[in-house]
């Protein structure tokens, strides 16, 4: 009987260039921060530790002070819980919704994957910022409602991905072999397809998340994502934006902060499709 194409993960290895190996570092240095914010903040997130605003960097503020005098470091240090903590939730919602769908709607076919297909189009029509803007200006700013509008924005394309390369393994022999000797729906789909089109589906979440971390960005630098007290990297750049004219760190570092993370994401994904390779060759 056709064996399926892929091999276990125990016979794969993953190599990575010094690119990589920065990007993924930087990626990971940023989820750690994201876990540990609170306990390394050096100061009080919202407490006015200076009475100078827009203060520069010192020893005393290594980043400078805002616009209302508190700490940068400590203020990019709690964000970076909600860039990522809300990024990476909503990019997990959608795809993993939208890759179960894709696989189901490219296995029974029919009414059912053409119906999906043309409701999922037209909800991918709508401009993610569009979309994000008038859901979010309607329903309010929670952080509930971020999540599961940026998971609503990403996941027909994450659907679309998904069902393309599932439509092809679905005419793979081994597939036709499994339905042949009286395989379902669920088998085929978690034992013979989702394996074969694990790796693209991981870096297309990579680019996703991207893509989702620049969206909540935008929303909260145009006040509509995370409010205050609280606040994402976007909306530090939104509230010191005055900064601008004197050249203040306070502006500086949390753009530095989302370019850090989201470049550094790309340089990890342009990597992985060189990466696996075949230890038993």
């Amino acid at each position: 009987m056709p064996k399926p194409m892929f091999l276990s993960p125990a016979r794969h290895g993953f190599r990575f260039n010094w690119a990589g190996r920065i990007g993924l570092a930087i990626v990971l240095l940023w989820g750690a921060v994201a876990l540990v914010g609170p306990l390394i903040t050096p100061y009080p997130v919202g407490e006015i530790v200076d009475w100078d605003y827009f203060g520069p960097m010192s020893q005393k503020f290594l980043l400078g002070t805002d616009y209302l005098g508190r700490d940068m470091l400590s203020r990019i240090l709690m964000g970076a819980r909600y860039t990522v903590g809300i990024s990476l939730a909503a990019v997990t919602i959608a795809c993993s919704v939208g890759v179960v769908l894709g696989m189901i709607a490219a296995v029974v076919g029919g009414i059912f994957d053409m119906g999906l297909s043309r409701l999922l189009d037209a909800i991918n029509g709508i401009p993610g910022l569009l979309f994000g803007l008038v859901v979010v200006a309607a329903v309010g700013s929670s952080l509930t409602v971020l999540i599961l509008t940026l998971a609503t924005i990403y996941m027909p394309g994450a659907y679309r991905f998904a069902r393309s390369l599932a439509v092809n393994v679905n005419t793979m022999d081994f597939v036709t072999v499994a339905r042949a000797r009286g395989e379902r729906t669920p088998y085929l789909i978690a034992r013979e397809i989702f394996p074969n089109i694990l790796g693209p589906v991981l870096a297309d979440l990579g680019v996703r998340f991207v893509f989702i971390v620049l969206v909540l960005s935008g929303l909260s630098f145009l006040g509509l994502g995370v409010q205050p007290p609280n606040a994402d990297w976007g909306a530090l750049v939104r509230e010191n934006i005055g900064a601008l004219s004197f050249g203040a760190p306070a502006v500086v570092f949390p753009s530095l902060a989302i370019a850090s993370l989201t470049i550094s994401m790309n340089l990890f994904i342009d990597n992985l499709p060189t990466r696996i390779r075949d230890r038993s060759a």
